[in-house]
């Protein structure tokens, strides 16, 4: 990675930043634990650290986990609620059961915070920093997380079920789902691009493999030779959970490989390929000028972060700062 990405997109967090706390959502700040719990990143990275020389996993679950929350009523951390009286857990949802991970993680960094800042950081931030931490730690860029969210009371499991983008979706059902959280296509594309590091079972993209919307035969856009290897990892009615990496090339490492793999036929998800392989959209200038430029992808995922990392949040005296993640206080 290049010595100039950092300070790049560092400085253009701090315009967006700037600009959007003059906003509706003034109360987040980039400084807002700079009293109350300063090392807040050094102790929550400690944690992720340790955990990604364990399971190099761990970045990618983490950052699934913000991008679940935020989807579900806003960043407040709803994902991470356990089933209890008057909580219907939002982990249970179709998209997130047996699918979603990272939670015992959450907990660990959780645990740590209270030991040093006691009933000072949310669940919530706890999502949005470590999602900050884990694509630095394995390559990607460095930026200023806005801080400042509060924890929620309640889980929402139908929204879960409704809200979140579903690997089989189409390209307009996608825009549907972004817009609706006012995200464009750039941070479709952007957000997509964490797709770079990670893996998917083989029931998320096998239907693309065998019999692709009842043609028959495979979907054409993937490529001969990577079709071929697909099928030795799932075969017809093999086992459904068994993982493939969803970058070839890079799979631990947080760059753009993910959209020169795109540009080859090499996406893994229906959703990812469609990205490129839709004739007339505009996310296909955006995978090129992503795979083309990997600081133009880098600086362009920093802002469509945080501007996730904005949907909704409590704030001010809204909410809780829970003890414990799983459950509310």
């Amino acid at each position: 990675m290049s010595m100039l990405r950092v300070p790049i997109a560092t400085f253009l967090v701090l315009i967006f930043v700037v600009g959007f706390e003059k906003g509706c959502n003034a109360q987040l700040s980039t400084t807002f634990y700079a009293t109350t719990c300063p090392n807040i990143s050094s102790v929550a990275r400690n944690v992720i650290e340790q955990a990604q020389r364990v399971d190099v996993r761990s970045a990618p679950k983490l950052i699934r986990l913000h991008f679940h929350d935020c989807f579900v009523d806003g960043c407040d951390g709803s994902l991470l609620l356990d089933n209890a009286d008057g909580i219907v857990s939002e982990k249970d949802a179709f998209p997130n059961a047996g699918s979603v991970d990272g939670f015992s993680l959450v907990d660990n960094i959780k645990t740590a915070l209270e030991s040093v800042c006691p009933g000072v950081v949310s669940c919530a931030d706890i999502l949005a920093i470590a999602s900050q931490i884990s694509v630095n730690l394995v390559g990607g860029p460095s930026y200023s997380v806005p801080l400042g969210r509060r924890d929620g009371r309640t889980a929402n499991r139908a929204g879960a079920n409704t809200e979140l983008p579903s690997p089989l979706a189409n390209l307009d059902e996608l825009k549907s789902n972004f817009s609706a959280k006012g995200l464009d296509s750039t941070d479709l594309v952007a957000l997509s691009g964490a797709h770079t590091f990670g893996r998917a079972k083989c029931n998320t993209f096998s239907h693309r493999l065998y019999n692709f919307a009842n043609s028959g035969g495979p979907d054409q856009t993937i490529e001969p030779t990577y079709l071929a290897r697909l099928r030795q990892t799932c075969p017809q009615n093999g086992a459904p959970t068994t993982l493939e990496n969803l970058d070839q090339s890079t799979p631990d490492e947080f760059d753009n490989e993910y959209f020169e793999n795109l540009q080859s036929g090499k996406g893994l998800l229906q959703t990812d390929q469609l990205l490129f392989s839709s004739t007339g959209s505009d996310t296909v200038a955006v995978v090129n000028r992503f795979g083309d430029s990997e600081t133009e992808f880098f600086d362009a995922f920093v802002r469509s972060i945080i501007k996730m990392g904005n949907i909704a949040p409590l704030t001010g005296t809204q909410g809780e700062i829970r003890a414990d993640c799983k459950r509310v206080n």
